[in-house]
Protein backbone atom coordinates (compact mmCIF):
# COMPACT_ATOMS: atom_id res chain seq x y z
CA UNK A 1 0.00 0.00 0.00
CA UNK A 2 2.79 2.33 0.69
CA UNK A 3 4.65 1.96 -2.69
CA UNK A 4 1.23 2.24 -4.65
CA UNK A 5 0.70 5.55 -2.29
CA UNK A 6 3.87 6.59 -3.37
CA UNK A 7 3.91 5.89 -6.81
CA UNK A 8 0.42 6.96 -7.63
CA UNK A 9 0.08 10.07 -4.95
CA UNK A 10 3.40 11.42 -3.55
CA UNK A 11 5.34 11.05 -6.70
CA UNK A 12 3.05 12.97 -9.32
CA UNK A 13 2.52 15.69 -6.26
CA UNK A 14 6.17 15.86 -6.22
CA UNK A 15 6.74 16.51 -9.73
CA UNK A 16 4.01 18.42 -10.97
CA UNK A 17 3.17 20.57 -8.21
CA UNK A 18 6.64 22.44 -8.78
CA UNK A 19 5.85 23.04 -12.20
CA UNK A 20 5.21 26.96 -13.34
CA UNK A 21 3.65 29.27 -15.83
CA UNK A 22 6.58 28.60 -18.90
CA UNK A 23 7.81 31.06 -21.43
CA UNK A 24 6.30 29.23 -25.33
CA UNK A 25 8.68 29.45 -28.16
CA UNK A 26 9.27 30.74 -30.02
CA UNK A 27 6.78 33.70 -29.14
CA UNK A 28 8.28 33.76 -25.47
CA UNK A 29 4.75 33.97 -24.73
CA UNK A 30 4.23 33.16 -20.68
CA UNK A 31 2.06 29.69 -20.34
CA UNK A 32 -0.85 29.33 -19.03
CA UNK A 33 -2.14 32.84 -18.27
CA UNK A 34 -4.32 33.39 -15.23
CA UNK A 35 -8.08 33.55 -16.89
CA UNK A 36 -10.04 36.64 -16.69
CA UNK A 37 -12.35 37.76 -14.24
CA UNK A 38 -15.08 36.77 -16.21
CA UNK A 39 -14.30 33.20 -17.60
CA UNK A 40 -13.32 32.13 -14.08
CA UNK A 41 -16.80 33.32 -12.98
CA UNK A 42 -17.66 30.99 -16.12
CA UNK A 43 -15.88 28.07 -14.99
CA UNK A 44 -17.78 28.61 -11.73
CA UNK A 45 -21.04 28.05 -13.80
CA UNK A 46 -19.85 25.52 -15.97
CA UNK A 47 -18.33 23.10 -13.46
CA UNK A 48 -21.99 23.68 -11.30
CA UNK A 49 -24.09 22.64 -14.45
CA UNK A 50 -22.14 19.74 -14.92
CA UNK A 51 -20.86 20.42 -18.69
CA UNK A 52 -17.45 18.46 -17.25
CA UNK A 53 -20.24 15.15 -17.46
CA UNK A 54 -20.53 15.17 -21.11
CA UNK A 55 -17.15 16.96 -22.33
CA UNK A 56 -13.62 16.63 -22.07
CA UNK A 57 -10.45 18.95 -22.10
CA UNK A 58 -7.95 16.91 -22.93
CA UNK A 59 -6.87 16.60 -26.56
CA UNK A 60 -5.04 12.83 -27.28
CA UNK A 61 -4.33 10.20 -29.62
CA UNK A 62 -6.92 7.10 -29.32
CA UNK A 63 -6.50 3.79 -30.28
CA UNK A 64 -8.81 4.43 -33.67
CA UNK A 65 -8.00 7.93 -33.92
CA UNK A 66 -6.87 11.13 -33.27
CA UNK A 67 -8.01 14.45 -31.32
CA UNK A 68 -5.63 16.35 -33.94
CA UNK A 69 -7.23 14.78 -36.75
CA UNK A 70 -11.14 15.68 -35.43
CA UNK A 71 -9.84 18.80 -35.28
CA UNK A 72 -10.12 19.28 -31.65
CA UNK A 73 -6.88 20.07 -30.96
CA UNK A 74 -3.60 21.38 -32.65
CA UNK A 75 -1.35 19.02 -30.21
CA UNK A 76 -2.06 16.68 -27.51
CA UNK A 77 -2.74 18.56 -23.93
CA UNK A 78 -0.08 18.27 -20.77
CA UNK A 79 0.15 19.07 -17.69
CA UNK A 80 1.45 22.64 -18.09
CA UNK A 81 -2.60 23.28 -19.58
CA UNK A 82 -3.90 22.53 -16.38
CA UNK A 83 -1.69 24.54 -13.96
CA UNK A 84 -4.08 27.32 -13.12
CA UNK A 85 -7.33 25.59 -13.33
CA UNK A 86 -8.39 24.25 -10.23
CA UNK A 87 -9.81 22.05 -10.35
CA UNK A 88 -8.87 20.89 -13.76
CA UNK A 89 -11.51 20.01 -16.02
CA UNK A 90 -10.48 17.14 -17.32
CA UNK A 91 -14.26 15.16 -18.23
CA UNK A 92 -15.64 12.03 -17.77
CA UNK A 93 -17.08 10.69 -20.93
CA UNK A 94 -17.35 12.64 -24.54
CA UNK A 95 -21.24 13.16 -25.55
CA UNK A 96 -19.79 16.48 -26.46
CA UNK A 97 -16.74 17.41 -28.18
CA UNK A 98 -13.51 18.04 -26.18
CA UNK A 99 -13.32 21.55 -25.19
CA UNK A 100 -9.64 21.68 -24.55
CA UNK A 101 -8.94 24.14 -27.91
CA UNK A 102 -12.35 25.52 -28.28
CA UNK A 103 -11.72 28.74 -27.86
CA UNK A 104 -9.28 28.81 -30.85
CA UNK A 105 -11.63 26.68 -33.20
CA UNK A 106 -14.84 28.13 -32.39
CA UNK A 107 -13.52 31.90 -31.49
CA UNK A 108 -17.28 33.07 -32.11
CA UNK A 109 -19.45 34.51 -29.07
CA UNK A 110 -22.44 35.18 -30.92
CA UNK A 111 -22.22 31.03 -31.92
CA UNK A 112 -21.71 29.98 -28.76
CA UNK A 113 -24.72 31.90 -27.22
CA UNK A 114 -26.62 30.50 -29.30
CA UNK A 115 -25.40 26.75 -28.95
CA UNK A 116 -26.11 27.81 -25.38
CA UNK A 117 -29.37 28.69 -25.52
CA UNK A 118 -30.56 26.35 -28.09
CA UNK A 119 -28.32 23.72 -29.12
CA UNK A 120 -30.73 22.59 -32.03
CA UNK A 121 -30.20 25.88 -33.73
CA UNK A 122 -26.68 25.64 -34.74
CA UNK A 123 -26.44 21.96 -34.90
CA UNK A 124 -29.22 19.62 -35.22
CA UNK A 125 -29.31 16.37 -33.46
CA UNK A 126 -27.12 17.90 -31.40
CA UNK A 127 -27.36 15.82 -27.31
CA UNK A 128 -26.72 18.57 -25.76
CA UNK A 129 -29.29 20.00 -23.46
CA UNK A 130 -30.66 23.64 -24.17
CA UNK A 131 -29.81 26.00 -21.36
CA UNK A 132 -32.23 28.91 -21.79
CA UNK A 133 -32.29 29.28 -17.99
CA UNK A 134 -29.15 31.05 -18.85
CA UNK A 135 -31.04 33.25 -20.52
CA UNK A 136 -33.80 36.15 -20.52
CA UNK A 137 -36.99 36.61 -22.35
CA UNK A 138 -38.34 40.10 -21.92
CA UNK A 139 -39.99 42.94 -23.81
CA UNK A 140 -38.93 44.67 -26.43
CA UNK A 141 -37.52 48.23 -24.96
CA UNK A 142 -37.28 50.99 -27.53
CA UNK A 143 -35.05 49.85 -30.59
CA UNK A 144 -34.21 46.68 -28.57
CA UNK A 145 -30.96 45.30 -26.59
CA UNK A 146 -28.00 45.19 -28.80
CA UNK A 147 -27.14 41.63 -26.97
CA UNK A 148 -30.45 39.92 -28.51
CA UNK A 149 -30.22 36.65 -30.25
CA UNK A 150 -31.03 36.80 -33.64
CA UNK A 151 -33.06 33.75 -33.43
CA UNK A 152 -34.97 31.94 -36.51
CA UNK A 153 -39.13 32.39 -36.20
CA UNK A 154 -38.88 28.55 -34.67
CA UNK A 155 -37.32 29.82 -31.96
CA UNK A 156 -38.44 33.14 -31.62
CA UNK A 157 -40.27 34.30 -28.22
CA UNK A 158 -43.98 35.70 -29.20
CA UNK A 159 -43.96 38.76 -31.03
CA UNK A 160 -42.75 41.80 -28.95
CA UNK A 161 -40.40 39.61 -26.70
CA UNK A 162 -36.85 39.34 -26.75
CA UNK A 163 -34.24 36.57 -25.66
CA UNK A 164 -31.16 38.14 -23.68
CA UNK A 165 -27.99 36.36 -22.29
CA UNK A 166 -27.84 37.02 -18.41
CA UNK A 167 -24.36 37.52 -17.10
CA UNK A 168 -23.94 33.92 -16.13
CA UNK A 169 -24.64 33.16 -19.77
CA UNK A 170 -21.60 35.25 -21.01
CA UNK A 171 -19.66 34.20 -18.33
CA UNK A 172 -20.40 30.75 -19.77
CA UNK A 173 -18.74 31.94 -22.92
CA UNK A 174 -15.96 33.75 -21.82
CA UNK A 175 -14.80 30.53 -19.90
CA UNK A 176 -14.95 28.63 -23.12
CA UNK A 177 -13.53 31.09 -25.22
CA UNK A 178 -10.53 31.36 -23.15
CA UNK A 179 -9.91 27.50 -23.32
CA UNK A 180 -7.02 27.22 -25.74
CA UNK A 181 -3.94 24.40 -26.16
CA UNK A 182 -2.40 26.22 -29.19
CA UNK A 183 0.82 27.26 -27.98
CA UNK A 184 4.20 24.74 -28.61
CA UNK A 185 5.29 23.41 -25.34
CA UNK A 186 8.55 21.48 -24.85
CA UNK A 187 6.85 18.46 -23.81
CA UNK A 188 3.97 18.90 -26.31
CA UNK A 189 5.48 20.81 -29.81
CA UNK A 190 3.37 21.53 -32.36
CA UNK A 191 3.24 19.04 -35.56
CA UNK A 192 5.28 20.52 -38.18
CA UNK A 193 3.50 21.00 -41.55
CA UNK A 194 3.95 18.14 -44.00
CA UNK A 195 5.54 19.43 -47.42
CA UNK A 196 7.01 18.03 -50.75
CA UNK A 197 9.81 19.94 -51.56
CA UNK A 198 13.50 18.15 -51.47
CA UNK A 199 15.89 18.39 -48.50
CA UNK A 200 17.94 21.25 -48.56
CA UNK A 201 21.87 19.86 -48.51
CA UNK A 202 23.14 22.77 -46.60
CA UNK A 203 26.73 21.72 -47.38
CA UNK A 204 25.73 22.25 -50.96
CA UNK A 205 24.39 25.50 -50.49
CA UNK A 206 27.56 26.77 -48.66
CA UNK A 207 29.91 25.46 -51.18
CA UNK A 208 27.86 27.29 -53.59
CA UNK A 209 27.75 30.35 -51.99
CA UNK A 210 31.24 30.71 -51.92
CA UNK A 211 32.93 28.73 -55.29
CA UNK A 212 36.16 27.65 -55.44
CA UNK A 213 35.77 27.93 -59.19
CA UNK A 214 36.41 31.85 -59.30
CA UNK A 215 39.43 33.91 -59.78
CA UNK A 216 40.57 35.34 -56.49
CA UNK A 217 40.10 39.15 -55.93
CA UNK A 218 43.17 40.85 -56.67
Amino acid sequence: MSVSWYTMVFKPVLELGRQTPVASQPSNQIYPQPRPGFAKQGADIYRANGCVTCHTQQARDGNTSSDKARGWGVRLTVAQDYLLDQPPQLGWIRLGPDLSNAGARLADAKYQLLHLYNPQMVMKGSKMPPYKFLFETRKIRNQGSSEALTLAPEYSPAAGYEVVPTDNAKAVVAYVMSLRSDLPLFEAPMPQPKTNAPATDATNNAASATSTNSPAAK
